[in-house]
């Protein structure tokens, strides 16, 4: 396929709201380079070819560990275009009380949803701004949660991460600036994914995905104000917008109270 289409690339690119950017961004007529955990990425990027007509990269990483997000980058630079677009998106969630969820699973969460982040924004930074505003525009999407703007409890430590990466990047945006580089935080509400199932929070209020935003929705909003070079952007429908203007305004505490309702497991 032809490679003078600009080139982005998609972090967690193989399902969920991680493959609708991806598709979005082939609706932009980009190629993708798209990473996941499991063969599946292998199955999106057939996918994105076939609905697009574009050029796709698959990659399979372990996104938790320092070898599995170098591996993905090496794999995009070594594909060796100037890379227009990067959409850091890979993210975990974990629900439970807090004395009951496991360590290990907490620490493997921060290193992907925080760590992986800097590790993967560093390399694209310097690759960006090593390429020049000759070889394009430049934009880097960075994909944290509605979760940012509240407490979570039984999410205690998932939300944090979210707030990390939003704060990362409106701190790396101001930098940018004057480089001619754009970021954009997209903080999606409760999308229709398998994202809380995963979490284990299927037997919460999440564990129902009919009431949920749609993904498609969530990724156009996403990348609509990535182009329009927006700081950030809530995705979602009004109520979730909503809830974010909300969440500036009320108390720490009645927001946690708030979010304990839907997220306490049965029996706690």
């Amino acid at each position: 396929m032809s490679s003078t289409r600009p080139l982005a690339m998609v972090t967690g690119g193989s399902s969920g709201i991680g493959y609708e950017l991806a598709a979005q961004l082939a609706v932009r007529d980009h190629d993708v380079a798209i990473s996941g955990q499991s063969d599946r990425v292998h199955d999106a990027a057939r996918r994105l070819e076939a609905d697009h007509g574009v050029a796709a990269f698959p990659y399979r990483a372990d996104a938790a560990t320092p070898d599995g997000v170098e591996g993905f980058w090496r794999f995009v630079a070594d594909l060796d275009r100037p890379l227009n677009v990067a959409c850091l998106n890979v993210g975990i969630g974990i629900g439970g009380a807090f004395a009951d969820t496991d360590l290990d699973d907490e620490l493997r969460m921060i290193a992907i949803n925080c760590t992986g982040l800097v590790h993967t924004a560093k390399r694209v930074t310097h690759a960006m701004l090593a390429q020049g505003p000759e070889q394009g525009d430049r934009r880097i999407l960075v994909v944290s949660s509605v979760s940012a703007t509240t407490p979570t409890p039984y999410e205690t430590v998932y939300g944090p991460t979210k707030a990390f990466g939003f704060s990362f990047a409106e701190s790396l945006r101001e930098e940018l600036r004057e480089h001619g580089i754009t970021v954009t935080a997209l903080l999606p509400g409760a999308t229709d994914s398998a994202f809380h199932h995963n979490a284990g929070m299927g037997d919460t209020v999440y564990g129902d995905n009919s009431w949920k935003n749609d993904r498609t929705l969530v990724a156009r909003q996403g990348i609509d104000a990535l182009f329009a070079g927006d700081d950030h952007v809530v995705g979602g429908d009004d109520a979730t917008k909503q809830q974010a203007v909300d969440n500036r305004t009320t108390p720490e505490p009645e927001k946690a109270a708030r979010h304990a309702e839907t997220t306490r497991p049965p029996g706690r």
